[in-house]
């Protein structure tokens, strides 16, 4: 039994929409809480509405979904103390398991079994200085980062730091479009 309780923006079955799994069914369990204020965000609602939910809670109701993947997104996940608990508590119950990160937090001790997926922020989002560039030494070959380009200044960030720091060497890399937020 997990008594570890969580705020809990939402909690759908969805499809992938982006990365290497796009297009997969998958259930979204978005955490509430962020501790970046992106210029573009589409989740403005995650930052503070929310219900408390046990991690035991929230097992139960993603198994009734009946699907294999989850994603641990936000606002930002990590930003909960209890994130952690609940990676691992997806990870022993059999999911595959996601995690959708701002890339400003710690990412060393997430369980080696989940896919971090890191958003590195690019200028226009007005957070690219929060990035936490130890991170990068953390990327495995099964993560996935992510760029989201809203303008030129945006590609031209995302392809110096690619280069800068051998990302494509490291593992996946992602440049998702981003219009109407600049």
């Amino acid at each position: 039994m997990q008594n570890t309780s969580l705020i809990v923006n939402e909690i759908i079955l969805s499809i992938q929409g982006e990365g290497t799994r796009a297009g997969a069914p998958c259930v979204l369990v978005r955490l509430t809480g962020c501790n970046l204020d992106c210029s573009w965000c589409d989740t403005l609602g995650a930052r503070t509405e929310g219900d408390e939910m046990s991690i035991d809670d929230i097992l139960a109701y993603v198994g009734r979904l009946g699907c294999g993947l989850v994603e641990l997104t936000g606002g930002e996940p990590l930003y909960q103390d209890g994130a952690r608990a609940l990676i691992e508590a997806f990870c022993d119950a059999g999911f595959e398991t996601l995690l959708e990160t701002n890339g400003s937090l710690d990412i060393s001790q997430i369980d080696r079994r989940v896919v971090r997926i890191v958003d590195f922020k690019c200028p226009s989002s007005g957070q690219s200085e929060q990035i936490l560039w130890s991170n990068v030494e953390q990327l495995r070959d099964t993560d996935e980062v992510k760029f989201v380009i809203a303008s030129r200044d945006d590609y031209e960030f995302a392809q110096n730091t690619v280069a800068k720091h051998s990302l494509t060497d490291r593992c996946t890399v992602i440049f998702s479009p981003a219009c109407g937020y600049v």
